[in-house]
């Protein structure tokens, strides 16, 4: 039964509103090393670049200028300060393969340094997982990793990437920062509707809503999304088996000013999502189900309860994932001080539903597992303009989190040897719940040496209060040296503390399955802990002809508890380990070309992540893997050593004409015994076009015409192999899609907003 979710609040959260209210630019892809603003201060959504020649309504054009304003002030609070950054905007997103209907993790993929993987995951840097997302500058408490997208391509107005040696008011998640700023009724006029579909049977209808009324303006949208290629496809071939999705995504963003400096934000989500795991032919069957006919001739002396008849083809696992959130935030701007104040709440959920007879004659175990995690907290992100030389940052983060996991697990009896003694199951029961505490504060000051060179100093200190009890003193310390207006070196220094996911931890169970089919065969459960890190980045810009930016970027990393995660049971579900030691390091280059209609971007990067001696949940691993680990330093399994991306795309702007390409090349993820293997590497090719035009009486439409994997290209991402690898996995063959949407928006004169621009000295307004 799932579990209520926040979909049905939110649309009455809309329902009500539109009833009570009576109501029915180009940002170059390019690295940014962090001057004293991020490249969204420079050009912050609702001001600048990514909006110059908005639409003229006639409806108070001074909250433009307001929200504008605000929006700039809100990302001078927390800039990327020495940190290197990506940046998306609409007009990319559009460019790339499949667009706004792209899922999000897709978006992604087209920046440097990530890896992709398996079940929709990523990596950046050699990590695991360990990313952290903002939106509207909040942080988003992380939830249960599932196959699915909770957040939806479709509400970003911009977004940063950012990663490398971050300033002090990113703590916990490290590896990379996901700030996504949303669009918002304040700037995009007109409802819209849509429909796109194609292989797979693939049909995904959506609409968005935006507007302004009085000091209140809106943003909603909302999809459903069905296709039969939920997951990755196991064997490689054109049609996976037993793969269907739905899923239901729900998003809105209500603002109201207060006044010219202060305003409220309301930001509501929903996800919901049911995926059928996909079964892969032709395996062989292991053990004797009571009731079930057994293979002829399959009873034997060794084995003497035979084993039963079952086609993989036939199996029937599958999964319902839920994720919603509520985040309410006050913003206020006085003099030289801005803060902004949020709290928020997020619930996530994970119900993996097994095939009973299935898993038991083929794995001798079928586990039904249940997750659920609770996390509310709140966050205060503050800066003060204190000389023309120093600007003090300051803040908190407070997360209390309750996580439960409930477990039954079908299995059988065995004997010394491991051999089934019994064709009847039974059932283990675990349940485990745990709430916990984790915060942490920051300070640091922007300090303007002289013209060239800024630093950026602080430190923080988080503290976790779990199954673990730790806390660490973390050091910071960034520079930025501008050579020229088109040189800029940075390079930094920076001390992590990252704690193991809460919901993903293990408790010993390890003796309550002896002597089943599930038992561990090392009975060694050492505690999950945070990792410690110290990470060193640094790296150089340079900008030639004022359309051309190269960029060169190198890190490394030296972790003491190097986190990770594996699926290791027959739920597909990761659960975390830690290596003694880790290291990783790389370099990524990229190339950023804008002139007029046309942009172009390539990415490249090699990077290296390894770990040695695992040092906890012991209890998961094989024990000719483990003890080879204990004494070697082997690749994590997510190491990549080769990623690449590129695109091109070319916008006619008198007849509303986009046409692109990108691709994707890695050199394939780690296999094989101990991760000593490398899969072989994959490339893919992907097209599109897009036509604008005018629709009488109604508005602006958009039609689309997408070719994934043009070459129809059989790469496997995974083979079933590896540290805590548990099937293959193969990427998307040749997809083609279409869609159209149309804009009800008004279609008045456009007016130039581009507010003044910024004192290139000082960052400032």
């Amino acid at each position: 039964m799932k579990r209520p979710t926040a979909f049905s609040l939110a649309a009455l959260a809309l329902a009500g509103f539109l009833c009570s209210s009576g109501l029915t630019g180009l940002q170059a892809q390019v690295r940014d090393v962090g001057t004293g603003t991020n490249p969204a201060a420079t050009n912050p959504p609702g001001s600048g670049a990514d909006h110059a020649n908005l639409l003229d309504t006639g409806d108070t054009p001074d909250q433009i200028t307001v929200v504008g304003s605000l929006d700039e002030k809100r990302n001078d609070i927390v800039p990327n300060l020495g940190a290197t950054s990506y940046g998306i905007s609409q007009n990319q997103i559009a460019n790339q393969s499949q667009g706004s209907d792209a899922s999000f993790n897709q978006t992604l993929l087209r920046v440097p340094g990530f890896a992709q993987d398996s079940y929709g995951q990523l990596h950046v840097r050699g990590e695991h997982a360990n990313l952290q997302f903002r939106i509207n500058d909040v942080l988003l408490p992380e939830g249960i990793a599932g196959f699915g997208q909770e957040l939806d391509t479709r509400i970003v107005d911009s977004l940063q990437v950012i990663t490398g040696s971050l300033p002090a008011q990113y703590g916990i998640n490290t590896a990379g920062i996901i700030d996504i700023h949303t669009k918002s009724g304040a700037f995009n006029q007109g409802d819209e509707i849509g429909f796109y579909g194609g292989s797979d049977n693939t049909y995904r209808p959506s609409f968005e809503l935006v507007g302004t009324q009085g000091k209140v303006s809106y943003f909603f949208t909302g999809d459903f999304l069905a296709n039969g290629i939920g997951i990755e496809n196991p064997d490689g071939k054109d049609y996976p088996i037993h793969d269907h999705t739905e899923q239901y995504h729900g998003f809105g963003y209500v603002q109201y000013l207060i006044d010219n400096t202060s305003r409220l934000s309301l930001i509501l989500s929903a996800y919901d999502a049911d995926f059928q795991i996909p079964n892969n032919p032709g395996q062989t069957p292991a053990f004797a189900v009571a009731g079930v006919p057994l293979v002829p001739g399959s009873i034997t002396t060794a084995n003497p309860l035979g084993v039963s008849q079952f086609a993989s083809t036939h199996l029937d696992e599958n999964q319902n994932e839920q994720n919603d959130f509520a985040i309410l935030a006050y913003q206020k701007s006085s003099g030289n001080l801005n803060f902004q104040q949020s709290i928020f709440i997020r619930n996530s959920s994970i119900l993996f539903r097994p095939d009973d007879t299935g898993d038991l004659i083929f794995n001798g175990v079928a586990s039904r597992d249940d997750r659920y995690t609770l996390t509310g907290g709140a966050e205060l992100d503050a800066s003060y303009y204190l000389t023309d030389q120093h600007t003090l940052r300051g803040g908190y983060v407070l997360l209390v989190q309750h996580a439960s996991n409930r477990t039954v697990t079908d299995v059988f009896p065995t004997d010394a040897d491991g051999a089934q003694l019994g064709d009847v199951s039974e059932a283990l029961k675990f349940n485990q719940s745990k709430t916990g505490l984790i915060y942490g504060f920051y300070l640091q000051d922007e300090w303007k040496v002289f013209k060239p060179l800024t630093i950026n100093f602080g430190a923080r200190y988080d503290r976790v209060d779990e199954y673990d009890h730790e806390g660490q003193l973390s050091p910071r310390v960034n520079g930025v040296f501008t050579l020229t207006p088109d040189t800029v070196f940075h390079a930094g220094y920076s001390r992590y503390f990252t704690p193991p996911p809460l919901e993903a931890v293990q408790e010993a169970g390890v003796t309550q399955a002896a002597n089943t089919t599930n038992a561990a065969a090392i009975a060694q459960a050492g505690a999950d802990k945070s990792e410690r890190a110290n990470y060193f980045d640094a790296g150089v810009t340079q900008t030639l002809f004022k359309t051309f930016q190269l960029g060169l970027d190198g890190y490394y990393k030296h972790a003491v508890q190097q986190l990770d995660e594996g699926q290791f049971g027959t739920a597909i579900i990761e659960s975390p380990f830690n290596y003694r030691y880790g290291d990783v390091y790389g370099v990524e280059g990229t190339a950023t070309y804008v002139r007029g209609g046309f942009e172009a971007y390539a990415n490249a990067a090699y990077s290296v992540a390894k770990g040695r001696k695992i040092d906890s949940s012991q209890f998961l691993f094989d024990p000719a893997e483990f003890a080879y680990i204990q004494t070697h330093s082997v690749f994590l399994d997510h190491d990549q050593t080769a990623t690449v991306s590129g695109g091109v795309s070319y916008l006619y702007k008198p007849s509303g004409t986009r046409v692109y390409a990108d691709m994707l090349y890695g050199s394939g993820l780690r296999d094989g015994f101990a991760n000593r293997g490398r899969l072989p590497m994959y490339y893919t090719f992907n097209l599109g076009f897009e036509q604008s035009f005018h629709v009488p009486h109604f508005g602006q439409a958009r039609a689309r015409f997408d070719v994934v994997n043009l070459l129809d290209r059989v790469y496997e991402l995974r083979d079933g192999s590896g540290i805590g690898v548990g099937a293959p996995q193969f990427g998307q063959r040749r997809g083609i899609y279409g869609g159209i949407s149309l804009d009800f928006g008004p279609q008045p004169q456009k007016k130039d907003i581009t507010p003044a621009p910024k004192n290139a000295k000082d960052g400032k307004g």
